[in-house]
């Protein structure tokens, strides 16, 4: 029969739904005191099943996805393949499948470790349609072990000179953002994948992140210093403060800031934490690699004028437009997210600008609220551009929120602290890392009024049997 919009449905899908339906009525059961009976049937879990969820959940979480739809995908297989009695705990580092086979029989257990993380959003988006696929029956266990195994060895969209080069069109875009015309752009480009290239290097020696993401920070910004020294000796007039803004912004830490308030809502407390120290320690780098450069640049006597500062404002001219689009589509190739969801992340990536644009000129209202504002627009139709082509929601909203990422207002901090007005250098920080919260509150509350009209429930379970919505006090 079809659906709602007139599409064929599978033929499995109603076995599907109905398999879904008893297992939450059965996990429903098991949560009750008396609701374990030890006379049930005994159904002894397949070892290969429980394989294959959990490698998939291990590939999920380490390609960059939140823990809460790690658990959705682990759950759904676990229905799909029939794993008795399942229960799944994901962690920042740590993914546990439990199931039971009934009567005396213990409970059987494994888990993986996820060692290495590569932000990979072309193989989260695989693995959710492998997902799909096994929930509807359209996989049996062994095809869906044998497409994991292609998933694995898959090669990115993009060849690894063409991620390197997205970066530094993060940078590029934003100097054009920023008013620094052409010549300030393509040094921004070639500051950045030098700074990229460095960390590569330091990376293959053995070197810690923190201080591959401060040698990355360090090189761009004594490119723009000199930059900016040379146009003050020639009177050249160029904005060669956009370079470090740009370099800036193409380091923050966009998608662990959202999945850190992501998880932080959806109830994984220990995740959250651990995200929400990754982005503090990835923004302590940057801080350092710059103030480094920015002080020794004061020392030495190169002037930088705090009025002069490089910033987009609330400009909606079409060149800033297009270094929106441009920063949101570079930063989503170096997520390696699929070719065909570039459009539409460029489209979004405008689309915030233009919000946050119109409340600060139109309104006056304060940067924090203009971000919130664009970022809630940006998660409403992100996470129904998300379910309107079955895609995971993470790469539609990641890259989109970059051209809000607040790269002037830190690199401002930072000048003024070298400059003797610590005070005001800090009120900055703190004000770059409320726009950077902002952000990924906004996108997730964006998320969540989807969720509130939508129709269906996650891994079976229902709306009401999803973790984050089950009330701590009171009743139904």
């Amino acid at each position: 029969m079809p659906d709602k919009r007139g599409r064929p449905v599978p033929p499995s899908e109603d076995r599907m739904l109905s398999r879904m339906r008893d297992w939450r009525a059965a996990h429903e059961r098991e949560l009750t005191p008396d609701g374990f009976d030890e006379e049930e049937d005994v159904s002894l879990p397949d070892a290969r099943a429980m394989d294959l969820v959990l490698r998939v959940g291990e590939l999920m979480l380490a390609s960059g996805e939140g823990t809460e739809a790690v658990s959705e995908a682990m759950l759904s297989l676990s229905v799909a393949f029939e794993l008795p009695r399942s229960e799944v705990s994901v962690t920042f580092t740590t993914i546990t499948l439990s199931t039971h086979p009934g009567g005396d029989h213990p409970p059987v257990t494994g888990e993986r470790v996820v060692r290495r993380r590569t932000l990979d959003y072309f193989r989260v988006n695989e693995l959710h349609t492998l997902v799909q696929q096994s929930a509807l029956g359209l996989l049996e266990l062994e095809d869906a072990a044998a497409r994991l195994s292609q998933i694995r060895r898959a090669r990115m969209p993009y060849p690894n000179w063409m991620i390197a080069i997205g970066f530094g069109l993060i940078a590029s875009s934003a100097s054009i953002m920023m008013g620094g015309g052409v010549v300030v752009a393509a040094v921004a480009f070639l500051a950045t994948v030098l700074g990229d290239r460095t960390s590569v290097f330091l990376a293959r020696r053995g070197v810690a992140e923190f201080y591959q993401m401060v040698a990355a920070a360090a090189v761009a910004a004594t490119i723009g210093v000199g930059l900016l020294w040379v146009s003050s000796e020639l009177a050249l007039g160029l904005q060669a403060g956009a370079i470090i803004t740009g370099n800036i912004m193409a380091l923050l830490p966009g998608r662990p800031l959202v999945s850190s308030i992501q998880d932080g809502i959806s109830g994984s407390y220990v995740s959250s934490a651990a995200r929400l120290l990754e982005t503090f320690f990835i923004l302590g780098a940057i801080v350092t690699g710059v103030a480094a450069v920015a002080y020794t640049a004061q020392e030495i006597g190169v002037a930088i004028d705090l009025e002069s500062l490089p910033s987009a404002g609330t400009s909606m001219e079409p060149l800033v437009l297009v270094g929106a689009a441009g920063i949101a589509m570079a930063f989503a190739i170096s997520l390696a997210v699929p070719p065909r969801m570039l459009p539409a992340i460029g489209v979004l990536g405008v689309m915030i600008w233009i919000i946050y644009a119109w409340l600060r000129s139109a309104t006056d209202v304060p940067a924090v609220v203009g971000t919130v504002a664009g970022a809630i627009a940006v998660g409403v139709v992100g996470h129904w551009l998300a379910r309107y082509t079955r895609r995971p929601v993470l790469p539609y909203l990641v890259p989109s929120i970059a051209p809000l990422l607040p790269g002037s207002i830190l690199y401002r901090g930072l000048i003024e602290i070298t400059q003797g007005t610590a005070v005001f250098g800090l009120l900055s920080l703190v004000e770059a890392v409320m726009v950077a919260l902002a952000l990924g509150a906004g996108v997730n509350l964006g998320g969540e009024l989807v969720r509130a009209f939508q129709h269906g429930g996650l891994a079976g379970a229902g709306m009401r049997g999803r973790p984050a919505a089950r009330r701590t006090r009171g009743a139904y």
